[in-house]
C-alpha cells in the first residue's frame, strides 16, 4: 500500500466552510416563500394558505429526494452529487423569481425541492467525516447553525427584498446558489470514516475502508434502537418547529391591529421574526456541553438534547402572548423598518421582554440539533450515516409539513372566537405540547446509545484489519 497525503489545512478548511455554507443557502432558498406568503397569494390569486400548503408539499418532496440522494451518497462519490443538486435547487429558485402563474411557481419549487434534497443528506456525510468524534458536536453546531442562520436570512430577504416585489429574492439567491456551486469543484474530497480513530492506521499506511452501503444494510439500520428514537422524534419536534414558520405572521398581525398596510406589515413581521431568533446562535454551546457531557457521562448527547427541548416551553409560550409595539412612519422602506425594530428593543419593555424570552427558549431547544447530528455520527457507521441523516430528514419533514399546514387550520378554527393577532400567538402555544413526546424519546435514546455507539466502534476496528 502507498500512503495517500492528507490535505493542507487551508484545503481542509476551505472545505468545511464552503459546506458551511452551503448548508445556510439551501435553507435561504427554503425560508423565502413563509413571510411572502400574504404577496405571493395576491399576485398569482390563490388564497394564503394555499400558497403554505406549497410550502408543506415542497418540504415533503426534499425529504423524499433526499433519501435517494443520501444512498447514492452512501455508495458513490459525492461531490459530483452536490454540484447536481445545488444547480438545480438554483434553476428551481430562479424559476420561482419568474413565475406568472401558480401552476409555474408550484414546478419551480417542485424542481428545487428536488435538488435541495442532496444538500442536507449528502453534505451531512462529507461533515461527519471532516471531524473527529471528540468535536463532534461542536462541529456539528456550525452545520446546524448555518441551516438556522440561513433559515433567518431567507426570512430576513424574503421580507425585505420582497416587501415591494416578491420575486426579487428568489432570483438573487438563484444567483449566489449557482457561484456556490462553483465553489464545490475545488473542495477536498474527503475519504469515508477518514477521521475515525479505528481506521487512522489504516489511512496512514495508505489503505481504504471499503464499506459501503447496501439495499440489505437497511433493515439492520433500523434495527439500530437508538435510530429509532433519532428518527422519531423528528415527527413530533417538527411539527412544533413547522408550527413556527408562521412567526412572522403572528408579527405581521400585530403590526396590522397597529394599523400598518400589508407591505409594511410584511416588513415588519419578518424583521421581528429574524431578530427573536438569534437565540439559535447559541447552539454552539449546546454542542459544546454535548460534547463534555458524551466524555463524563455515557448517552450524554441525549440528555442535554431532552433537558433543552422541554426546558424551552415556556419562554416559546411568553414570546407569542406578550404583546409588542413598534414606531415607524406608515409609508416607511425596509431600512428604516428595521431600525424601528431595533429601536423597540431598548424603548418598549414589552419588546426587551420578548426578545429575551425568544434568546432564552431558542437556546435551549437549538442543542437539539448539533447533538442530534454528532448521535447519528455516533451510532451509526460511515457507510450509513447519510442514508440514516435522510430517513430522520424524511420524518422531520412529514412533522414539520403537518405542523405547517395543521397550525393554519388551528389558525382559522380559533379566529371564530379570538381575533388577530390572539388566535395565532394561542394556535402556536398549543403546538407546543409536541415538544414533551420528543423530550422523551431523547431520554430513551441516552439510554441505548452507548451500546450503539461501542458497535461501530468494534466494527470500524474489525475493518481495519
Amino acid at each position: 500500500m502507498t500512503s495517500v497525503t492528507p490535505p493542507g489545512r487551508a484545503r481542509r478548511t476551505y472545505t468545511v466552510v464552503v459546506f458551511v455554507v452551503l448548508a445556510s443557502l439551501d435553507n435561504v432558498a427554503i425560508g423565502l416563500v413563509p413571510p411572502l406568503y400574504d404577496p405571493i397569494g395576491e399576485a398569482l390569486d390563490v388564497p394564503e394558505g394555499v400558497v403554505a400548503a406549497v410550502t408543506a408539499v415542497t418540504y415533503l418532496v426534499t425529504a423524499v429526494a433526499a433519501v435517494a440522494w443520501a444512498y447514492a451518497g452512501d455508495r458513490f462519490r459525492r461531490r459530483p452529487l452536490l454540484v447536481v443538486g445545488t444547480l438545480l435547487w438554483a434553476a428551481g429558485t430562479f424559476g420561482s423569481g419568474y413565475a406568472g402563474s401558480f401552476a409555474v411557481f408550484v414546478v419551480a419549487q417542485v424542481v428545487g425541492a428536488v435538488g435541495l434534497g442532496a444538500v442536507g443528506s449528502v453534505g451531512f456525510s462529507v461533515v461527519s467525516d471532516l471531524i473527529s468524534p471528540r468535536r463532534r458536536g461542536l462541529v456539528m453546531s456550525f452545520f446546524g447553525l448555518s441551516q438556522g442562520v440561513g433559515t433567518l436570512a431567507g426570512t430576513l430577504v424574503g421580507g425585505l427584498l420582497g416587501a415591494g416585489d416578491w420575486q426579487r429574492p428568489f432570483r438573487v439567491v438563484a444567483v449566489v446558489g449557482v457561484v456556490a456551486a462553483l465553489a464545490y469543484l475545488v473542495t477536498y474530497d474527503i475519504r469515508r470514516g477518514e477521521n475515525e480513530p479505528e481506521l487512522k492506521q489504516l489511512y496512514e499506511q495508505g489503505g481504504e475502508y471499503e464499506g459501503r452501503i447496501s439495499a440489505g444494510d437497511l433493515p439492520g439500520i433500523l434495527a439500530r434502537r437508538t435510530n429509532v428514537w433519532l428518527i422519531m422524534q423528528g415527527l413530533t419536534a417538527q411539527v412544533t418547529f413547522g408550527s413556527l414558520v408562521w412567526l412572522p405572521r403572528l408579527f405581521q398581525s400585530r403590526a396590522e391591529e397597529q394599523g400598518f398596510e400589508t407591505h409594511t406589515a410584511v416588513a415588519i413581521g419578518a424583521t421581528f421574526a429574524t431578530l427573536f431568533q438569534l437565540g439559535g446562535v447559541l447552539s454552539i454551546i449546546g454542542g459544546l456541553v454535548g460534547d463534555r457531557m458524551q466524555r463524563r457521562v455515557p448517552g450524554g448527547r441525549a440528555l442535554v438534547a431532552a433537558v433543552g427541548v422541554l426546558g424551552g416551553i415556556p419562554f416559546y409560550v411568553v414570546l407569542f402572548f406578550v404583546p409588542m409595539h413598534v414606531d415607524v412612519a406608515p409609508d416607511a422602506g425596509s431600512g428604516a423598518v428595521t431600525g424601528a425594530v431595533l429601536r423597540s428593543v431598548f424603548t418598549e419593555p414589552t419588546v426587551t421582554l420578548s426578545l429575551l424570552a425568544a434568546v432564552i427558549g431558542l437556546a435551549l431547544t437549538s442543542a437539539n440539533s448539533p447533538n442530534w447530528f454528532a448521535l447519528i455520527a455516533d451510532v451509526n457507521p460511515p457507510e450509513h450515516r447519510g442514508t440514516v441523516y435522510s430517513l430522520g430528514n424524511l420524518v422531520n419533514s412529514v412533522g414539520r409539513a403537518a405542523g405547517n399546514a395543521l397550525v393554519g387550520v388551528v389558525f382559522s378554527g380559533l379566529a371564530r372566537s379570538l381575533p388577530p393577532p390572539l388566535n395565532y400567538a394561542t394556535g402556536l402555544a398549543l403546538f407546543q405540547i409536541f415538544f414533551v413526546p420528543t423530550g422523551i424519546m431523547y431520554l430513551k435514546a441516552a439510554k441505548t446509545s452507548p451500546a450503539d455507539a461501542h458497535a461501530v466502534q468494534e466494527h470500524l476496528a474489525e475493518a481495519r484489519r
